[in-house]
């Protein structure tokens, strides 16, 4: 039995020395053995990247309405225009978020059509995998989106509850001076008409226009109050059936995914149901062959033994 021997460093050897022939030099041989070992990062797709972009940029909104959340509901540390512009500034980073999530859905909806081949099949199951893959992270951005929007919402409702909180007790305000300026208008008047009997009839006239536009200011003030109140119940109803709708979006989303799925697996079962039939067609037909050949032989056989006896 002869020894075995070793020859992986010969082998080395004779790869250095072929190298250098071939005009490499030490250092960049190293960097090659290297790359061998330790394999460079794989480079990343288009989609890929602008995912990890859309997901830092929703970080960073989350991050913003953490920092400014003590600033936005507290009435004694900003100012209205302060938290308008807070305000603005999140809608603006929601609807560019929102942008670049719908902007991933159309680069999915076209990869999609673009991998149908002909009458509609896929070619390929691994681009319907890396489909299914993309499908899933946009569900994932716009969920991490609706959870963020859905603070916010949650914010704002508290703001417009405060507003509505300090413009009530406004109101009865209003409406106590208002009968207190009627009361004293009309005791003005009661104390004017004494004299008005020594008057001549042009000051009572004057006196009593004066009265008529008094309480009709005071009444479209009072209107109007009644308009603010309104309004503002109506935007915090607004808010709410807003968060009522997102969330029944959200849901719809979730059951549009499982539908995704099952689809999916619709697809894969009926693909396999088809090679069953192409296997079972072969089968048959090679059954059929063999039994025309059984057939024929039987037959031959017959003939020849009746020819022999």
């Amino acid at each position: 039995m002869s020894r075995i021997r070793d020859r992986t460093e010969d082998l080395k050897d004779a790869v250095r020395q072929t190298a250098l022939s071939l005009g490499y030099n030490e250092s960049k041989l190293a960097a090659i053995l290297a790359s061998f070992i330790i394999h460079k990062p794989r480079q990343r797709s288009a989609f890929t990247k602008a995912a990890l972009k859309t997901l830092e940029s929703i970080e960073a909104l989350e991050q913003f309405m953490l920092k400014h959340r003590k600033d936005y509901v507290d009435l004694h540390r900003t100012t209205e225009q302060e938290r308008d512009s807070i305000e603005h500034e999140v809608s603006t980073f929601i609807k560019a978020c929102q942008e670049q999530i719908d902007i991933l859905k159309n680069s999915i909806n076209n990869e999609e059509v673009n991998s149908k081949g002909w009458l509609g099949v896929r070619a390929d199951n691994t681009n319907a995998d890396t489909i299914a893959h993309k499908h899933g992270v946009v569900l994932i951005l716009s969920e991490r989106l609706h959870s963020v929007t859905t603070q916010f919402d949650q914010l704002r409702a508290i703001r417009f509850q405060d507003a509505i909180n300090r413009a009530m007790p406004r109101r009865k305000l209003h409406r106590n001076a208002n009968s207190n300026s009627v009361d004293i208008s009309k005791s003005n008047t009661s104390e004017l008409k004494e004299p008005d009997e020594f008057q001549p009839d042009r000051l009572s006239v004057q006196q009593q226009l004066l009265d008529d536009e008094t309480r009709a200011l005071q009444v479209e003030l009072t209107s109007l109050l009644d308009a603010v109140q309104e309004t503002e119940t109506k935007m915090v109803e607004m808010s709410a059936l807003n968060h009522l709708m997102s969330t029944h979006v959200l849901q719809q989303a979730q059951q549009i995914e499982v539908l995704y799925d099952q689809a999916v697996e619709a697809t894969t079962n009926v693909e396999l149901g088809n090679k069953e039939l192409n296997q079972a067609i072969q089968r048959n037909s090679s059954s059929r062959t063999f039994l025309m050949l059984f057939l024929f032989v039987l037959t031959f056989s017959i003939l020849f033994l009746d020819w022999y006896s």
